[in-house]
C-alpha cells in the first residue's frame, strides 16, 4: 500500500473520477463521496484528481483566474469534521459581477461564504513560505464572496473526497474597494452577512487560521509540494471568514466590510 505522498489509484482510475465529478459540476447533480468506493485513496490521488479537472477545463479553453482556500477557520473544520485546510482553483467562468445576478439552477444546493482575496505583485514558493513572504509579496487586498456548492450528496463528504471535488468552488463575486494591506488590520478587519436584508453572519479576519496571510502561505506551501507556485499577478481567496449559509433562488445578499466597501448579488 502506498503512503499518503503515493497514489493507490491508477492514472486510469484518477482519470475516471475527474470525469464523474466534473460532470456532476457542469450539470448539477449530486454524488456520493468517492471516499465510500475508494476507501484507500490517498491524499495525492485526491489532488491528481483536482488537477485533472483543472488539465480538463483549461483543454477546453477556460482559464483558471485565481486559487482558493477552503476549511481555513477552526470552526469550519470541526463542523466539516476535517483536519487540515484544502485549496482549489477559481475558473473564467466561475466569476460573477458585483450587483448582479447568479443563476441558482446552475447550481445544486449553493451558500455563500464572505471572504478577503489577497492579489500578489511577485512569485511565492514554496516550502518553507510564511505569512512575512505573503505580506511582502503582496499587491492589494480586496473583498470577496465565494459560493461553494459541493457535488456530494448532502453536503456531507470527508476532506480527500472534498478535495478531489475542487474544494466545492464553484462560482466567486469580488468587488468593492482594493486596498494596500499596510492600511489594514488584517486580523480584526470586520464583516456582516445580510441575506434578504436581515444579518444572518458576522466576523473578523483572525477567524481564518488567525491572520489572512496565513492561509496564502498555507496555499503556497502545499504547492509547493507538487513543485508548483504561485505567480506574480495571483488572485488567492483566503478562505470564509464567516460560516456558510445556504441561499435559495429569489435570495440577495450584501457583505460589507469594514474600509473595503460591499458585495451583493441574488440568486435567480
Amino acid at each position: 500500500m502506498a503512503d499518503v505522498n503515493g497514489n493507490n489509484l491508477t492514472q486510469s482510475q484518477i482519470e475516471e473520477l475527474a470525469i464523474h465529478l466534473e460532470n456532476a459540476e457542469l450539470e448539477a447533480y449530486e454524488v456520493t463521496k468517492i471516499t465510500d468506493d475508494f476507501p484507500d485513496m490517498t491524499y495525492r490521488d485526491a489532488f491528481d484528481i483536482q488537477w485533472e479537472i483543472r488539465r480538463r477545463k483549461e483543454a477546453r479553453g477556460n482559464k483558471v483566474v485565481g486559487m482558493k482556500m477552503g476549511l481555513t477557520s477552526w470552526a469550519k473544520m470541526a463542523q466539516m469534521g476535517v483536519e487540515q485546510p484544502c485549496y482549489g482553483f477559481l475558473a473564467d467562468y466561475f466569476c460573477c459581477p458585483d450587483g448582479g445576478e447568479i443563476k441558482h439552477d446552475e447550481l445544486i444546493h449553493p451558500k455563500i461564504e464572505a471572504e478577503l482575496a489577497f492579489v500578489t505583485k511577485e512569485e511565492l514558493k514554496g516550502p518553507g513560505c510564511h505569512i512575512g513572504d505573503v505580506l511582502r509579496a503582496t499587491d492589494f487586498v480586496m473583498p470577496a464572496v465565494e459560493v461553494i456548492d459541493s457535488r456530494y450528496k448532502d453536503f456531507k463528504f470527508d476532506l480527500k473526497s472534498v478535495i478531489a471535488d475542487n474544494s466545492s468552488s464553484s462560482r466567486f463575486v469580488t468587488g468593492g474597494r482594493m486596498a494596500d494591506i499596510a492600511d489594514l488590520d488584517l486580523k480584526n478587519l470586520g464583516v456582516v452577512m445580510e441575506v434578504n436584508g436581515e444579518v444572518v453572519q458576522t466576523g473578523a479576519g483572525a477567524a481564518v487560521l488567525g491572520h489572512p496571510a496565513a492561509s496564502v502561505a498555507m496555499l503556497v506551501n502545499m504547492l509547493g509540494d507538487r513543485g508548483e507556485s504561485l505567480p506574480a499577478g495571483s488572485f488567492i481567496m483566503i478562505g470564509a471568514i464567516t460560516a456558510a449559509v445556504q441561499v435559495n433562488k429569489g435570495d440577495s445578499f450584501t457583505v460589507r466590510y469594514q474600509d473595503l466597501g460591499t458585495i451583493s448579488g441574488k440568486f435567480v
